[in-house]
């Protein structure tokens, strides 16, 4: 069984917002690695006061190809797990035959799937800035306390805002409906995948996050979704974020397949 854990975060959020999943998992022995994207690894506050000028051009391409190689530096396979975008870069790097199982939290709208009126909804800030495909977007105040993280008290959410969001390239949304990468819903190679969905998600649509399963249970893999009541996008730090933690890792350790163990002079 491999103990190593992969988490990748999703659009608006760097590795910080791991940092209760990835406490909680080394305290249980595990390898953590939560990579961030590209042009992404400094603290939120200088990220938006400052984003690499590079951040404006990254697609969900080179997100899924810098995920791969990191896992490729590995000593064995990791569990995948994702949030929001994070959580369809899981989905690609399992059709490419990587990770011994996949947890899919808040998908983001996936390749083949018809988007939820909410993950429209939310997308509009994007999309509706013609020059957001060659810019990096930073959520509002508004936008964070109204629809990303909608449960957080409102005494909490500009310290939260502060801590947790940074700058995200429009690009990325664009990905989403134009130059989608397909995935194979049958591939026989792809690892064991759960998927989560929270009810009161106002980003990824609880029903959205249904139809992506049922494309994805078309593999010959294991396939289970869950849908989490009273939870909303922000479910990996609001409180009660542990159950959601555990709900991962215990479902992909029941469920991972045997570890392919790499040799230390290939991972070097």
């Amino acid at each position: 069984m491999s103990k190593t854990i992969m988490l990748i975060h999703g659009a608006w959020l760097n590795s910080k917002s791991w940092e209760g999943f990835k406490a909680r998992y080394e305290a249980q022995g595990y390898r953590v690695v939560a990579p961030d994207w590209p042009y992404d690894d400094r603290d939120p506050a200088l990220l938006r006061a400052s984003p690499d000028p590079r951040l404006k051009f990254l697609g969900q391409s080179q997100i899924i190809d810098h995920c791969q190689d990191v896992i490729r530096t590995l000593p064995e396979e990791p569990i995948l797990i994702g949030h929001s975008l994070g959580a369809v870069v899981v989905q690609h790097l399992l059709d490419r035959g990587l990770g011994v199982a996949g947890v899919a939290i808040n998908p983001a709208p996936t390749p083949g799937v018809g988007l939820g009126p909410h993950a429209i909804r939310s997308a509009l800030p994007v999309f509706l800035d013609p020059l957001s495909w060659r810019k990096a977007k930073t959520m509002s105040r508004r936008f964070f306390r109204t629809r990303f993280a909608q449960t957080v008290p409102e005494d909490q959410a500009d310290a939260m805002y502060d801590r947790y969001i940074v700058p995200t390239p429009g690009r990325v949304y664009w990905n989403g409906v134009v130059g989608k990468i397909a995935i194979d819903w049958k591939n026989p190679k792809r690892a064991p995948l759960l998927m989560i969905s929270g009810e009161l998600d106002l980003i990824a649509d609880a029903s959205m996050v249904r139809a992506i399963y049922e494309k994805q249970r078309q593999a010959p893999s294991p396939t289970e979704y869950r849908e989490l009541a009273g939870r909303s996008h922000w479910t990996g730090i609001d409180p009660g974020w542990e159950a959601v933690a555990d709900l991962a890792l215990d479902w992909a350790v029941e469920h991972a397949r045997p570890a392919r163990v790499r040799s230390i002079s290939r991972a070097a």
